[in-house]
Order: structure tokens, then sequence, then C-alpha cells
């Protein structure tokens, strides 16, 4: 049975006292961000214990120049743009896709790939291009999408590919070196897909251990405390709390799938650069669904805000309100980066969450507020 929620925080209390050090631990999801901003477990943490922010925001690590190129299909291309809510107020260099849909572009929230593919069938005069983003959650139903516009001839179809792999991150953290970690909280939805065992070449290459859980307040301590325990004994482990939805080896339908209609390359990620085998790319044989050949797209450079720290957020480097411009021009009604606009950003989750919360623990004792 599974400790009550006192319990595993006394057991996390107990653990960081027998170790005599700073411990870090990187919650990869930004879904495990969020829940942990929200229930307010950075304030109950040990001081000894710190959890930092992971690349594991879809939003946040899509690089400008895919916003940039959905802009420019929208707008100079008059292609018709389906995406996910969060994608709408990411900035590009030419504003966002929520403005240009203010300006008359044709501009659809989506909340799934057939969506999209349904307004081409439905108007078959336009072109309509998907933006593909996301991790392994969403990149099956992705591949599936492209066959059923394959298997029924619809040709009006085509997909923005942004689709990343949560590992191959993972490794390029670690090997660059310059943020001291000592293991992973792995994500719950990415590692139904990818299965445990996906993890294993960090903890074997880098031995650092991985705990997969979920995303409640009890999972999350859950999680670290068998990370802790691992941090405690010296031994880096593959370990797996979410037994009852992830399993070994994952769901082998949707990687089949993913095999199938993609192959990986290197891609680049929002100010980390480019991350060897970290992306999914259409293969050969579904070319012609690739929007960026399909309209002889040029996917510039970035340039995003010289005083934006989301990138230095998504890597572990910076708290969000280290960044000048947070809560001063950046704010989920006006952000700046994109770490202030999706769900699962950082940014967004202090600013909802953490921000009130810290005001008050700095408030002097006689200000307090009572009852």
């Amino acid at each position: 049975m599974t400790p009550g929620f006192r319990e595993l925080r006394d057991q996390l209390a107990r653990l960081c006292n027998k170790i005599s050090r700073q411990v870090q631990i990187m919650e990869v999801c930004g879904t495990h961000t969020t829940s942990a901003y929200r229930n307010g477990l950075h304030a109950m943490l040990p001081e000894n214990l710190r959890l930092v922010s992971g690349p594991g925001c879809p939003v946040c690590v899509t690089p400008q120049r895919h916003i940039d190129a959905a802009i420019e299909l929208a707008a100079e291309n008059d292609v018709m743009i389906a995406t996910y809510g969060d994608m709408m107020r990411v900035p590009g260099r030419l504003g966002s896709l929520e403005k240009l849909r203010a300006r008359g572009a044709r501009v659809h929230v989506v909340s799934s790939a057939r969506s999209a593919l349904q307004i081409a069938r439905d108007e078959p005069a336009a072109s309509v291009a998907f933006l593909g983003i996301g991790f392994e959650t969403t990149a099956p139903a992705t591949a599936a999408t492209v066959l059923e516009a394959e298997r029924d001839g619809i040709e009006n179809f085509s997909v923005l590919m942004c689709h990343k792999l949560v590992v191959p991150a993972m490794l390029a953290l670690l090997e660059a070196g310059d943020v001291p970690l000592d293991g992973f909280l792995c994500p719950g939805h990415v590692s139904v897909i990818t299965g445990a065992e996906a993890y294993r070449p960090v903890v074997q290459r880098h031995a650092k251990p991985c705990v997969i859980a979920g995303f409640e307040p009890q999972q999350i301590l859950l999680g670290l405390v068998h990370l802790l325990q691992c941090v405690q004994s010296g031994r880096a482990r593959l370990e797996n709390v979410y037994r009852a939805v992830v399993g070994d080896m994952g769901n082998r339908a949707a990687l089949d799938l993913m095999q199938r209609v993609f192959v990986t390359a290197d891609t680049p990620w929002r100010a980390i650069g480019v991350i060897p085998q970290s992306g999914l790319e259409l293969a050969p044989g579904y070319h012609r669904f690739d929007a960026v050949r399909r309209f002889s797209l040029t996917l510039g450079e970035d340039e995003d805000h010289p005083a934006c720290l989301c990138g230095q957020v998504i890597q572990g480097k910076a708290e969000p309100a280290e960044c000048p411009l947070f809560d001063h021009g950046c704010t989920p009604l006006s952000p700046i980066g994109p770490c202030m606009v999706s769900s699962e950003g950082t940014c967004a989750a202090w600013y909802k969450y953490n921000r009130s919360a810290k005001a008050l623990r700095d408030l002097p004792q006689s200000q307090e507020v009572s009852g």
C-alpha cells in the first residue's frame, strides 16, 4: 500500500537529514512543475532539497523559427493554420498567431491532429497546416492522422513538424555539465508511450537515478522519496512508482505508429540549440505532408528577447523571478517568453501559484494575515 501524504513528507525529511549537502532534482515535465506549484509542495520540502524545472513544456522548447514559419504560412501563403491553444500567444518576430487571427488570418484552435484533418476535409479548396507540437505523448496521434490523410487521399493537409523526444534532451543537459543534478523525476504521460526502460541510458551513462511518477501531490512525493533513497545510498537506479499506468516497454502500438511515419533527426530546442536525434520528421514516404517542403519554407534563426530568461528556466539554470522581465512587462496577459504562455510553463505556474505564496512568506511577522 502506498504511504499517505504526511508519511511521505516525513520520510522525505528523514532522508534529507541524512544527506549533508544540497540535493537538486529536475522535474522534467511541465505538468509536474505546475502540480508542484499549485499544491504548494515547494514550501514543504526540506531546506536542502531543491526542485528545478526541465525542458518538459512542449510550447516552451519550440524555437521561435517554427512560430515564425507558422505565421508566414498564414500571412503570406494564405494557409489555414490549425494549432493547440497554447501556441496561439507565443511571440514570434512578427507577433503571434493570436494577433494574426485578429487581423483576419485563418487560424483555428483544435484539440487534436484529427480535428485539423477534419478541417481539411470540410474545406477541400483550402490548404490546412497543423502545428505538430509535443513530445511522445502527442506524436503518435500526429502519425495516425498522417496515415489517415494518406488513406483517404486528403492532399490539402500538411504538418509543420515540431515534435521532440524527451530522453535526448535529458542526456544533452547532463553532457553539457553546467547544471548540477542529482536525479530526474520523469514524466508520467510521456512514459506511458515510451515505457520506463527508455530512461535506462540516463542511468547507465551518467549514473543519475530516474523515477517515473504521476502528477498528484502524493505521487510526486513518492517519486521524490525514491529519488532521495537513491541519492542517500549512492546507487543510481531506474524506478517506476506509476505502474498502474506505465509499463516497462511502453505502448507498442503507439511506438509502431511513430516508427512507421517518422524518422529521428537533429533538431533545435529554444535557447538550448540543436540536440542530436532529438526530433521527429516525416519519413520519406510521407514528405508530401511536410509543410516545410510543400511550401518551400526557410526556417531562419531565432531572435528571442535578449532579457528573457526562458531558455535558462527550462534548463534549470534560473528561477522565473530571476528574470528581469518577470512581472515587469512579462505576465500571462502580455507574455514575452513562452514560459509565461503555456499552462505547463514554469513562469506561468510561478506567477499564478508561487508569487502570492512567496509574498506571504516574506511578510514581516506583524503583517501576517491572521485567522
